[in-house]
C-alpha cells in the first residue's frame, strides 16, 4: 500500500449538508439585544418625518442594488408579515414601498437576467437556472452604469449568479466565491450566508472614492431553510421566516453604513421571486406562477450623508415590475431614457403617489425545459391576472388575492382581451438549454442513444401535460430530496423510479435516480440510468456531463470522451468532464489544454487550477503542481480535493506533517473524500500513529463504496493488520 492518492476536481458533492450551519459568533443575548435595537431604530432611526419621500435625479449619487432570493413579498414586516425586518420596515418607512410589484420568471438566474438588463426573459435568452448563459454583449445595469462612470461591484450569495453565467458583465469586482463543490449538474448547489456577502461589499464600498453601483444578493432564504441558530430559535416551527429574518438583520450594517457615505445612496431592494410554502401544492418554486411566487417586495429609498434629510414614507399600489428597475436607477442618476427598454422609471410614481396600470408579462418555465410539461406564460393587467396552461386560469386579484377563484370559463369578453394582450408578448418556444448540434446529437445517435431525437419542443400541450394536473409529481420529486437528506435512499429511489414510470421526459428525475445509485456505490446502475435517459431522447447537456463522469470513475475514459468531445459550449461543468476524461485515458495534453482553456472562459476557477495541479503532480513537477493548488485554493478556500492532491505534494516533497494536516482538512470539508481518508490512514500509520490511523481507516472501510474502491479497502484491512 504505497500509492497515495490525488482527487480530481468535478462538480459532484456526495451528498448535501443534513445539519443546519454552525451558529454565529453571536451570543443568542447579544443577538436578542441587537434585534430590540433595530425594532427601536424603525422609530427614529435613520430620518426624522417631514415631507413625503421623493427623489430628484443627479448624476452625484450611489446606486445599491439589494435582492433577497426567495422572499416572498407577504411575510416582510411592512407588507404585514411575521418576519422580524426592522431594516427592510425602516427604509420603506421612509422611502417608497410597492404593494404590486411583480416578477417576470420565478427561478433566480432568469429573474436576475431581467433585473439587471431591463429585459423579458424572453428577450434575455435566459429562461430556467441550467444551461443558460446571458449573450454576450447584452448591456446591463452595471456596464450602462461603468460607462456612466460609476466603479461597479457585485457581491453574490448564490451559485445560479456565477460570472461563468454572463450576469457579472460590467463589473469591475464581481464576488461570487460561492465554492465550486456543487453546481448546475448537481444535487446541491452552493451557496453562502449573508454576513459573507455583506462583509466583502462593504470593504469594497469603503475603498471607493467616486461613486459607485453595487449589487448585492442575499440567497439565504432559499431552501433548505437553515437559518443560524439564534434565528432558528426564534422561529422553531418556521425555518423560512428564520431565514428572512436573520438575512435583514444580516443587511443592517450594509445600510447602516451609507450614512457615511459622501453623497447619496439610492437604496432598492426587492426579491428574485417568491416562495409557495404549500400555496396551491407547491413547496418551493420554480413549478407555478401564482402570487406566493410571482409577487415580490420592493423597496425604493434614499439615504443622504448623515441621515439629515426629513421624509416621509409612501406606499404605491399602481402596479409595477422588473423590467422598471435599469430604467429608474437611470433616470435617477439623470442618464438619458433608453426608448429599447420596455420598462419605465419609477421615479414619476413615487412623486405622484399613483401611476398608470401597465401590463407586465410572467412566465415559469423549468417545467416545460426539464420536465416536458406545458409551458406556463401569463400577463398581469390592472388587477387581473391570466395564466396561460392547458387549463387556462384568470383571477380578480383585488377580490380574490390568494387566487382560489377561477374565472376564465365564467369572464367572456374580459378574458379575451388578456389572452390578446399576452399575444403582444414574444410567445415562441424557449430555446433549449445549450441548444445540442446536429453534429453532437448524430453522434449520440451513433453511439445507441436518441432513439427519437432531442429532447421534443411540442406544438401543442393538452391537460395531461398541465402543471396542475402533475402537481403529486412534483411532491414526489421534493419527498424524495427529503428522503436523501434524511438518509432514506431507497424510499427516494423508488419516488424516482414511481415519477419516471408515469412521465419518461423528466430530465432531472434520470440525474437524481442515477446520484442515489451512485451514492449507494452502484455505479453501473448509475450509468444505466442516464443510458435511458438518452435513449428516452432527453439530451440536456447536464446529462451527458454526469454521465461522462460516471464513466471515466468506473474506467471507461474512452467512451466517456466520446459523449462528451463534440459539446458546442464553452460550459465549465462540460470542460471540467471532458479534461478529467482525458486525463483518465492517458491523453495527458489533451487534458491540459482543457483545462487551461476553462481559465480562458474563467479566470477565477479554482477547480481548472485543481485539475492542472493534479496532472502537474502526476508529470512530477511537484513546484508547479504546490503553486496550481494553492492558486485554486486561493480561489476557492473549499474545495477538499485540492488539500487531497497538495497532501500527496507535499508528502512526496517529504513535508509528512503538512500534508497530513491537508487531508485533514479535505476531510473535514468533504467526508466522503475517499483518496484524503486513504492517504491518512497510511501516512499515520508510516508515522506511527496507529491510533488515529485505525479511526480513518475504519471510516474509510465503513463508507468508501467497493464497487469503486474494493482493492483499496482490502490494502487498509491488510495493512492495519486486519483488525479495521
Amino acid at each position: 500500500m504505497t500509492k497515495k492518492k490525488s482527487r480530481s476536481a468535478r462538480h459532484t458533492r456526495s451528498q448535501p449538508p443534513t445539519t443546519p450551519p454552525a451558529s454565529s459568533a453571536r451570543g443568542r443575548l447579544r443577538a436578542l439585544v441587537a434585534v430590540v435595537i433595530a425594532l427601536i431604530a424603525v422609530a427614529g432611526w435613520w430620518w426624522k418625518r417631514g415631507a413625503a419621500f421623493t427623489i430628484t435625479p443627479t448624476p452625484n449619487r450611489n446606486v445599491l442594488l439589494v435582492s433577497i432570493d426567495t422572499l416572498r413579498a407577504d411575510v416582510v414586516g411592512s407588507y404585514g408579515g411575521r418576519a422580524l425586518t426592522p431594516n427592510l420596515d425602516g427604509l420603506a418607512a421612509h422611502g417608497a414601498r410597492f404593494t404590486f410589484a411583480h416578477s417576470h420568471a420565478v427561478v433566480t438566474r432568469a429573474s436576475h437576467a431581467s433585473m439587471l438588463t431591463g429585459h423579458y426573459p424572453y428577450e434575455t435568452g435566459v429562461r430556467d437556472n441550467s444551461g443558460y448563459t446571458l449573450r454576450p454583449g447584452d448591456p446591463t445595469a452595471a456596464t450602462r452604469l461603468k460607462a456612466l462612470g460609476f466603479a461597479t461591484g457585485g457581491f453574490i450569495g448564490g451559485f445560479p449568479l456565477d460570472k461563468r453565467f454572463g450576469l457579472g458583465r460590467g463589473f469591475d469586482v464581481y464576488n461570487d466565491l460561492v465554492g465550486e463543490i456543487g453546481s448546475q449538474v448537481d444535487f446541491v448547489l452552493p451557496d453562502r450566508r449573508a454576513d459573507e456577502v455583506v462583509t466583502p461589499a462593504l470593504k469594497w464600498i469603503h475603498q471607493q472614492s467616486g461613486k459607485w453601483f453595487a449589487f448585492v444578493h442575499c440567497y439565504d432564504p432559499h431552501a433548505p431553510y437553515r437559518p443560524p441558530a439564534e434565528w432558528l430559535a426564534r422561529f422553531p416551527n418556521d425555518p423560512y421566516l428564520g431565514e428572512v429574518s436573520w438575512t435583514d438583520f444580516a443587511l443592517g450594517p450594509l445600510f447602516d453604513a451609507l450614512a457615511s457615505q459622501p453623497r447619496p445612496t439610492l437604496v432598492i431592494v426587492t426579491a428574485d421571486h417568491g416562495e409557495g410554502l404549500g400555496d396551491h401544492g407547491e413547496l418551493t418554486h420554480s413549478l407555478f406562477a401564482y402570487e406566493s411566487t410571482l409577487h415580490i417586495p420592493l423597496i425604493i429609498t434614499e439615504i443622504l450623508p448623515g441621515r439629515t434629510a426629513a421624509a416621509r414614507g409612501v406606499v404605491i399600489d399602481a402596479p409595477v415590475r422588473h423590467v422598471d428597475l435599469v430604467p429608474t436607477m437611470l433616470d435617477a442618476v439623470g442618464a438619458p431614457a433608453d426608448p429599447t427598454l420596455p420598462g419605465s422609471s419609477l421615479l414619476p410614481l413615487i412623486a405622484a403617489g399613483s401611476g398608470p396600470d401597465r401590463p407586465g408579462y410572467f412566465e415559469a418555465m423549468t417545467a416545460n425545459i426539464v420536465r416536458g410539461w406545458a409551458p406556463l406564460r401569463g400577463v398581469v393587467a390592472g388587477r387581473d391576472k391570466y395564466i396561460d396552461l392547458p387549463i387556462p386560469e384568470l383571477y380578480d386579484l383585488g377580490a380574490d388575492p390568494k387566487e382560489q377563484r377561477n374565472l376564465y370559463a365564467t369572464s367572456g369578453d374580459r378574458a379575451q382581451v388578456l389572452v390578446q394582450t399576452l399575444k403582444t408578448f414574444d410567445l415562441n418556444a424557449p430555446g433549449r438549454p445549450h441548444d445540442e448540434s446536429a453534429a453532437v446529437v448524430d453522434r449520440m445517435r451513433a453511439l445507441g442513444y436518441v432513439s427519437g431525437g432531442a429532447a421534443p419542443v411540442r406544438d401543442h400541450y393538452t391537460e395531461d401535460d398541465d402543471p396542475k394536473r402533475l402537481i403529486e409529481l412534483e411532491r414526489a420529486m421534493h419527498d424524495a430530496t427529503q428522503a436523501f437528506e434524511t438518509g432514506r435512499i431507497e424510499d427516494a429511489i423508488q419516488l424516482y423510479k414511481t415519477v419516471l414510470a408515469r412521465r419518461s421526459d423528466m430530465e432531472d428525475a434520470y440525474r437524481y435516480l442515477a446520484f442515489m445509485y451512485w451514492t449507494q456505490g452502484k455505479p453501473q446502475l448509475a450509468i444505466a440510468t442516464l443510458e435511458d435517459a438518452l435513449r428516452h431522447g432527453i439530451t440536456q447537456e447536464e446529462v451527458r456531463i454526469k454521465l461522462g463522469e460516471y464513466l471515466t470513475d468506473t474506467g471507461q475514459a474512452a467512451r466517456a470522451i466520446q459523449i462528451l468531445e463534440g459539446n458546442t459550449s464553452d460550459d465549465p461543468d462540460a470542460l471540467i468532464a471532458l479534461g478529467l476524461a482525458y486525463s483518465g485515458a492517458g491523453r495527458m495534453p489533451d487534458a491540459m489544454r482543457t483545462f487551461k482553456h476553462i481559465l480562458e472562459v474563467d479566470p477565477t476557477s479554482g477547480l481548472a487550477y485543481q485539475n492542472i495541479g493534479m496532472l502537474e503532480e502526476r508529470a512530477g513537477d511537484h513546484q508547479a503542481a504546490e503553486a496550481a493548488l494553492r492558486q485554486a485554493l486561493a480561489i476557492d478556500p473549499k474545495l477538499p480535493g485540492a488539500y487531497t492532491t497538495l497532501g500527496v505534494v507535499l508528502s512526496n516533497t517529504g513535508h509528512k506533517p503538512a500534508a497530513i494536516a491537508a487531508w485533514k482538512q479535505a476531510v473535514q470539508l468533504d467526508r466522503t473524500d475517499y483518496g484524503a481518508l486513504y492517504n491518512l490512514t497510511l501516512e499515520l500509520a508510516a508515522t506511527g500513529q496507529i491510533d488515529e490511523a485505525r479511526a480513518y481507516g475504519q471510516r474509510y472501510v465503513d463508507t468508501a463504496p467497493p464497487a469503486l474502491y474494493g482493492q483499496e479497502i482490502a490494502e487498509v484491512r491488510r495493512f492495519l493488520g486486519g483488525r479495521v
